[in-house]
């Protein structure tokens, strides 16, 4: 089949989508908003690969995704894709990509970012975007956490999902916890994220900041491997897929 491959840069804001995969009879995914738009430019069915599959309600500023399709001129095809995707999809960058690329198969790290609110007073103008947790939390020993986190580890017990076949193995480079103000601000970088993983890790630190679990446990997780041991899962609204990086 002829053509080219595209690299396509997005932000979304997730809230009323029931995530990035598309899904058979439902309108609300991210990927078939994008598909929809693109077949419509094309004239023909175009499928999008996307570097990762946010959940429902998670957002993103640096989503990357890769498609096949004929040839059209970059700066035909923007402006086009802008005007037919909702005001809650926007693409920030389009280019040609060698044959071969394939945003998800290709990605050699993402970065997320975890926002809190941390105070009592109500988050009206940033609501959809932060998750508010009222009780005071030990910062320092949440950063004591994050580093007992970091490196290479096998995060089974960081996973929701239970029949996890493949290798659960992964490196997460970097956990960092930024405080402004009332605003917590949780950054993770791997080379993969298992399914929950970002916003399990997140609930972990936070029942460790909030007293209601001590540093010891996270040993206990790497070691048995059991989700039902780590802390519950934040929710989907404070998480957004920041970056992807290629080598």
């Amino acid at each position: 089949m002829g053509g080219r491959t595209y690299r396509l840069t997005l932000c979304y804001d997730g809230t009323r989508y029931r995530g990035w995969q598309r899904l058979p009879n439902c309108a609300l995914t991210v990927q078939g908003k994008i598909e929809e738009a693109l077949s419509g430019i094309f004239g023909m069915p175009i499928e999008v690969s996307g570097s990762g599959r946010t959940d429902a309600g998670v957002h993103a500023k640096g989503q990357v995704a890769s498609f096949h399709a004929p040839e059209l001129p970059i700066g035909d095809i923007v402006p086009k894709l802008r005007h037919l995707l909702p005001e809650d999809i926007g693409v920030t960058d389009l280019s040609y990509a060698p044959e071969r690329f394939h945003a998800r198969l290709c990605a050699a790290r993402k970065t997320y970012r975890y926002r809190v609110w941390n105070s009592v007073t109500p988050d009206v103008f940033e609501r959809r975007f932060r998750a508010q947790l009222p009780q005071p939390l030990d910062v320092a020993k949440m950063r004591e956490a994050a580093k007992l986190l970091e490196g290479k580890h096998d995060f089974l017990g960081f996973c929701a999902n239970k029949h996890f076949k493949k290798s659960s193995a992964r490196t997460l480079y970097a956990l960092t916890i930024e405080q402004d103000g009332n605003e917590l601000r949780f950054t993770l970088t791997a080379d993969g994220f298992l399914y929950h993983m970002a916003r399990i890790l997140v609930g972990t630190l936070l029942e460790i900041g909030g007293g209601r679990r001590e540093l010891g446990t996270i040993a206990e997780i790497f070691e048995k491997k059991n989700r039902a041991l780590a802390g519950e899962t934040a929710p989907a609204k404070g998480l957004c897929l920041m970056e992807v990086r290629y080598e």
